[in-house]
């Protein structure tokens, strides 16, 4: 990532939650340990189907005396109405701020607090401004949530230059990690097999929380046969669910035809090979692999 860069993430969008109940509110449904986020961390996380199912997902990042949701912006609303579902008595407040503050990425490289430590989601303020280094892969940089007329202000102070935001899928493809074409994954797949685990999503030793008894017991008894790689295009084009072959076997399937598309893998599979030349219908595409391979 370019240290002089800075990335607007226009297709992200923030909830915040604040009130007395929050913690345990959160806590109770989320996959991960809320216990983790403080003014110094940050962490990733999923709201899961009761069966363990991908719904949605959002980085968590403490500001003032709520949490910050930062998520995918075509989830917002359905996130907005199933948090509301759980809320029942709990004293809280949900507030969609998509409209007030904005989610950007920038080199981690502009702060010299985030290089004296290791670890993802590490959490500065600049100007009262949550920075975290990205729970998910540091390698992803930094994101700054903020308000736009500030982010101008303070890209002006960082000598940052606002640049193309495909530069930065690029980067989150190349490293394995879906952004915000996540649709279908809701409800279809296990968080499991979307790599929730290697982008530090779930908690295996929290208590329970939506999803976490299927999720534990895949765990437990290594269920996991199937997981979410990126790939690139070789030749032709893709459609959702394409069946893709190897030595004309059925490995796999396309499960997102997006500018950056993923397959869903039979990783298991004694032909799974990262980095082949497999078959679909109409084109042929390379699996890339991921920073945690």
């Amino acid at each position: 990532m370019n240290k002089n860069n800075i990335y607007i993430l226009e297709d992200r969008g923030l909830i915040y939650i604040s009130g007395k109940d929050t913690f345990n509110f959160l806590q109770n449904i989320i996959s991960n340990d809320l216990s983790k986020v403080s003014n110094v961390q940050s962490c990733f996380s999923y709201l899961l189907t009761p069966q363990g199912k991908y719904l949605f997902e959002f980085i968590i990042v403490k500001h003032k005396n709520g949490y910050f949701l930062d998520c995918p912006n075509y989830q917002i609303e359905n996130l907005y109405n199933q948090l509301n579902l759980y809320k029942l008595r709990s004293e809280i407040e949900i507030n969609n701020l998509s409209n007030e503050f904005v989610v950007a990425a920038l080199s981690k490289d502009k702060f010299p607090e985030f290089n004296k430590i290791k670890g993802n989601g590490m959490t500065i303020k600049f100007r009262e401004d949550p920075i975290m280094l990205d729970p998910r892969c540091d390698k992803l940089g930094a994101r700054i949530i903020i308000n736009l007329e500030k982010l101008y202000l303070s890209a002006k102070k960082l000598n940052l230059k606002i640049s193309n935001i495909n530069e930065y899928y690029q980067l989150s493809h190349s490293l394995g990690i879906p952004n915000s074409d996540t649709e279908n994954f809701q409800n279809k797949i296990f968080g499991l097999e979307t790599n929730s685990e290697e982008l530090n999503a779930v908690d295996f030793k929290k208590g329970c929380y939506v999803g976490q008894e299927n999720t534990a017991r895949m765990k437990l008894k290594k269920k996991i046969n199937r997981r979410i790689y990126p790939i690139e295009i070789i030749d032709g084009n893709l459609n959702v669910d394409d069946i893709i072959k190897v030595n004309n076997k059925e490995i796999g399937k396309i499960i997102n035809n997006s500018k950056y598309p993923f397959g869903l893998f039979k990783f298991k599979d004694t032909n799974f090979k990262i980095e082949s030349i497999l078959d679909t219908p109409k084109g042929k595409i390379k699996i890339i692999k991921p920073f945690w391979s």
